[in-house]
């Protein structure tokens, strides 16, 4: 038996044609050149890419935090025309969202006000982000359709990420795992308190 990319095959290593028992292509059989790169098959993902994440309209989650009080949907501060809330599943501790009321999908879609507002939050994230935990550093930013990552693609949002030297480690690359330090309760209400007044309601 020879390994195959760490498959135990039964012919060599370019030539399998049977794995636990079943039987699979031979790369012998196909015009196709080897090259130095492995190859991690992973086809459970294809329900993730063409299924999405994506809730239906009446369910927006962006939609429906601010009906809810601000400790439960993780509300930080509400302008007249857009909101700030902390990310339910953060890359880093204070994660924060920007997001319209209103429900639109992308950055083109909102009105003069929207746009304003979403950068006035934005820079007051900043300084408070700054205050309560002495980031480094950001990423700002919008992904803007599912094609270009975004979570919830018919729900504009603004992620701002604070940044800490040295807070990237092997977890999130080898075992797809982020450690945040701090629960999302503690943040979103330091975070609030820090808020300017005269920037939320």
């Amino acid at each position: 038996m020879a390994e195959n990319g760490g498959l135990s095959t039964s012919r060599g290593s370019y030539g399998a044609s049977e794995f636990d028992g079943v039987d699979v292509e031979s790369s012998t059989e196909f015009a196709a050149v080897p090259d130095a790169f492995q190859r991690l098959w992973t086809p459970h993902r294809m329900v993730y890419i063409e299924e999405g994440q994506q809730p239906q309209e009446h369910a927006c989650p962006f939609c429906i935090a601010p009906s809810m009080s601000d400790g439960k949907a993780l509300i930080v501060a509400r302008g007249e025309h857009c909101y700030v809330l902390l990310n339910l599943f953060p890359y880093n501790s204070g994660h924060l969202l920007v997001c319209p009321y209103r429900h639109v999908a992308t950055y083109d879609e909102a009105t003069p006000e929207e746009v304003a507002e979403i950068g006035s939050l934005t820079q007051t994230a900043m300084t408070v982000l700054r205050t309560v935990s002495n980031c480094d550093g950001f990423n700002i930013g919008m992904n803007q359709g599912r094609i270009a990552g975004a979570g919830i693609a018919e729900h504009l949002h603004q992620h701002i990420v604070p940044r800490w030297a040295l807070d990237s480690n092997f977890f999130p690359i080898i075992a797809g795992t982020k450690a945040i330090p701090r629960l999302l309760g503690e943040v979103r209400a330091e975070i609030a308190a820090a808020w300017p007044s005269d920037h939320s309601d």
